[in-house]
Order: C-alpha cells, then structure tokens, then sequence
C-alpha cells in the first residue's frame, strides 16, 4: 500500500467526533474502568491523546521540516496526562483534544507542500531515522490503537457478566 496523507486525515479528523460520540455521557464505571493496576483507563486515553498532540506529532514535524541540522527528537512523556488531566470530566478532555486536533490537522495541510517531504527524516530516541511519511502514518495508527484499546477495557468491564458467550466474544478472549 502507498501511503496516501489525504486517508490519513480522513482518520485524524473522525477520531475526535468517534470519542466524543463513543464517550460523553457515560456513567463513570465506563470511563474509569482499566485492566487493571498500571494500564489506563478509557479517561486516561483521551488525556493522553491531548498530550500527543501538544508534544508528539505537529513538533516532531515542524523539526524534521525546519531547517535546523539537528533532527533529534525531544522524548514525550506517554505517561505525563495522568497528572495534569485527572481531575477534568470527560467532556473538557474531548473538548480540548478535538480542539488541538483540528488545530493540528490544519497546520498538518499546510505544512506539506510536497510529496518529497515524506522521504525527510529526524531521529527518534528509540528508532533511530523515521520518515515523515512512518511519523504521520504513526499518527493515525495510534488513534486507532488508542480506540481499540478503549473499547477492549470496556468491553472487558463484562468479562464475567456475558457468561457462557465470552467464548464467541473476540474481543474478551485477547491478552
């Protein structure tokens, strides 16, 4: 498959609506729920998904596309949202995220001008060179990830409840 920038921001721009309609207005033993200690819960997803977008994606590109020689990546505290976000309701998390992203998403469209971008790179703490085409398929990627992953842990909420069908329910029978 190619990579195509334009189904990528098909993805980036639904995530926030999928959320806001999959989450809002849930009773808290949906959004609290997890997996168990040291995994997050579905509220926990979201607040790591704002800092995603205010410290992973739009300035790891801006770097890789500046001018500068240096093309390290700063690293992004994945785990930093459990302090800053813990007191928000849940609509003032998918509020600021669909806010973020629609900033993003918007200087996303303007700062590639070109298909040669795609091909840049910087160098990630961990992976060593990515291309700007890995960064910005990652992006979307991580949406769904993050969306599979709220759904499994509240599915999981049900784990005994569903009785004899957890054996035809997929989603229950994954670690």
């Amino acid at each position: 498959m190619t990579f195509q920038l334009s189904e990528v921001i098909e993805v980036l721009e639904r995530t926030p609506k999928i959320l806001e309609q999959y989450l809002v207005g849930l009773s808290d033993g949906w959004l609290e729920s997890n997996e168990g200690e040291g995994t997050w819960n579905p509220s926990q997803v979201i607040g790591h998904l704002i800092d995603a977008e205010k410290y992973n994606w739009i300035p790891r590109l801006e770097l890789i596309l500046s001018e500068t020689s240096d093309k390290k990546f700063p690293p992004f505290d994945r785990f930093s949202h459990l302090q800053q976000y813990h007191d928000w309701t849940i609509e003032e998390k998918i509020t600021k995220f669909s806010s973020v992203r629609a900033e993003n998403v918007a200087k996303l469209k303007e700062m590639i001008k070109d298909q040669n971008q795609f091909e840049m790179t910087g160098i990630h703490p961990e992976y060593g060179e990515v291309k700007v085409r890995e960064l910005i398929s990652t992006w979307a990627v991580h949406d769904l990830t993050h969306i599979s992953q709220i759904t499994r842990v509240m599915a999981k909420r049900f784990d005994v409840a569903v009785g004899p069908w957890k054996s035809y329910l997929g989603i229950l029978n994954k670690s």
